[in-house]
């Protein structure tokens, strides 16, 4: 089969008062005629280079597993920012959520053929991207319908937001987490439990009543593991309905 092709964009950001770069996976055979579902990540350079995502969506469109496919990746610019722009208490975590729902979707939908609906779009993130996905799809729920999690870092805060929701039924939830994520280094908080507060996190969602998928795989916090679960996590947070 033929792949897909990535556009680079830079798209200045209101919210960030900077430039962003963009990486938009094409499929190879994109046109307006069609409409595209949009998947954004995160942590977007990782998840082209170690996860394949552009490959993956090619494949399991070429398949007839899912729905034609757009992948929006951006990257970011350093770890310094990366924790001020993912993290729940990063200084410029807010602004980055607006940037997604007020700035990309806008832009994106303006641009490309996509179905401009809430359960067109989904995030995807690792880590802190994850975390990020979660409290965007949390704060916008009618504009992203599907939210992936990759070993997202969790804290109280994290909890907290989720024990809010009061309307579950507004996007659905894919999240795992390694048993081996017990000890992970992180490069401001030290050594980190991920395992146990992403339990406590799947119970909160469970007794929520989310549409939801969790697994535990034999596995740390690395892309070895993630890359592994790329093609199972959008086939089934896209699949046909």
């Amino acid at each position: 089969m033929e792949y897909g092709k990535i556009e680079e964009v830079d798209f200045y950001s209101k919210a960030l008062d900077e430039n962003m770069q963009l990486l938009i996976h094409l499929p190879h055979q994109y046109s307006p005629l069609y409409k595209y579902s949009v998947l954004i990540a995160s942590d977007g350079k990782d998840y082209f280079q170690y996860g394949r995502i552009g490959r993956v969506a090619d494949e399991l469109v070429n398949d007839g597993e899912i729905d034609n496919m757009i992948v929006v990746g951006i990257p970011y610019k350093s770890v310094s920012e990366r924790r001020r722009m993912y993290h729940p208490e990063g200084d410029r975590h807010e602004d980055y959520i607006r940037f997604l729902a007020h700035e990309l979707v806008p832009y994106i939908d303006e641009n490309y053929p996509t179905y401009q609906v809430g359960a067109g779009r989904g995030l995807i993130g690792d880590s802190l991207a994850a975390t990020i996905s979660l409290l965007t799809a949390l704060k916008y729920p009618n504009c992203f319908g599907k939210v992936i999690l990759h070993s997202p870092f969790v804290d109280d805060s994290v909890m907290t937001k989720v024990e809010a929701v009061k309307d579950v039924s507004a996007f659905s939830i894919y999240h795992v987490i390694g048993e081996g994520e017990t000890e992970v280094k992180t490069t401001e908080d030290g050594i980190r439990d991920f395992l146990t507060p992403n339990r406590e996190l799947n119970e909160i969602i469970k007794r929520k009543g989310f549409s939801y998928f969790y697994e535990e795989f034999k596995g740390d916090h690395t892309w070895k593991y993630w890359q592994q679960d790329v093609r199972r996590a959008i086939k089934q947070s896209f699949h046909y309905e």
